[in-house]
């Protein structure tokens, strides 16, 4: 129920919470806890610039090498928000997983 990150992701990249300010839930179970996020960010990254690569195809028949390096300029201004939110679904998707409380 408490805030993850510290601040808005809107000023500057939010720093992570070590433990829930309601529930003390420790975030950060082990040391590379968030290996999964990062697997979680880049299907949702490839998503997006596989999306974005298809959309410029259709509305300009660029050539393939073209649509997908516009894709990926277009993708990275969405990187941080992916990153913060991958961490968030990647938690959701521990406890529901193992909710075991690690205190």
């Amino acid at each position: 129920m408490g805030k993850i990150f510290r601040g808005s992701l809107l000023r500057v990249f939010p720093k992570m919470h070590e433990r829930c300010p309601v529930c003390d839930l420790k975030f950060e179970r082990e040391e590379g806890y968030f290996l999964g996020a990062m697997y979680i960010s880049y299907g949702i990254g490839v998503v997006m610039i596989c999306a974005f690569a298809t959309v410029l195809w259709l509305l300009t028949r660029w050539s393939l090498q073209k649509v997908v390096v516009w894709g990926i300029v277009l993708f990275i201004p969405f990187a941080p928000v992916i990153t913060v939110y991958s961490r968030v679904l990647w938690i959701y998707l521990d406890r529901s997983v193992d909710p075991g409380q690690e205190n």
